[in-house]
């Protein structure tokens, strides 16, 4: 199955970052490729949630729906996740919210399996492209509206 990794510093408090990242039902206010989120479930404590999500990959001119479940930590500043039903065969990876001397890493982990037969192995390198711009998108919009909050703004 294709991982994609990426880390990213964000000057920013762990707790604010966090914050952020929870915020999922916000993402499509500042993050153009993500279209909709909409919470399904959350649980009384809020630490787990089922989200209903629409992307689009402009690129491919291709909309991605999907519906994952969140398990958050907020002891270990950490979320699980994992499509329950969608576009991805499979889908499942884990965001990590660690200290850092600059504020806090950000270290997300993807493990997607998205299948597309008719258009062969050139095009599974497309995917997986577009795949890290997308999570590099979602973390860079985090890390711009975390880093605005912090600035007080």
């Amino acid at each position: 199955m294709p991982r994609v990794e990426l880390e990213l510093v964000i000057h920013a408090p762990r707790e604010t970052v966090y914050a952020v990242a929870r915020e999922v039902e916000a993402f499509p206010e500042f993050m153009p490729d993500v279209k909709s989120v909409k919470v399904l479930e959350k649980s009384e404590d809020g630490s787990r949630t089922v989200t209903e999500w629409v992307a689009y990959a402009s690129q491919l001119k291709l909309q991605v729906k999907w519906t994952e479940e969140d398990l958050w930590n907020d002891a270990n500043y950490t979320c699980h996740f994992r499509q329950l039903k969608g576009d991805y065969d499979q889908m499942q990876g884990l965001w990590e919210f660690l200290p850092h001397p600059e504020g806090t890493l950000f270290r997300s982990t993807l493990d997607y399996e998205l299948r597309l037969p008719l258009l062969g192995a050139l095009v599974q390198k497309v995917v997986h492209h577009l795949v890290t711009l997308n999570l590099k998108g979602i973390m860079e919009g985090i890390k711009a509206r975390a880093e605005a909050k912090a600035r007080g703004n």
